[in-house]
């Protein structure tokens, strides 16, 4: 698992980004990606653990959770 912090997410649209501490690129971020029960959000400057997943776009995090 990858560790990082939330940048931003948008809870209305239910994307954002990701800063990786291994890998110095943001990370889209969607809230169907997010592992956890009930509302699946996202805040600024919360750190995640996270799995990297190549999109048809760029770097994708996955199975995202709240870091321990």
């Amino acid at each position: 698992m990858q560790t990082g912090t939330v940048k931003w997410f948008n809870n209305a649209k239910g994307y954002g980004f990701i800063l990786s501490e291994a890998c110095e690129e943001e990370l889209f971020a969607h809230f169907s990606a997010i592992a956890m029960d009930g509302y699946k959000s996202l805040k600024a400057g919360q750190a995640v653990q996270f799995e990297i997943q190549q999109g048809p776009k760029g770097l994708h995090a996955v199975n995202i959770q709240p870091a321990e």
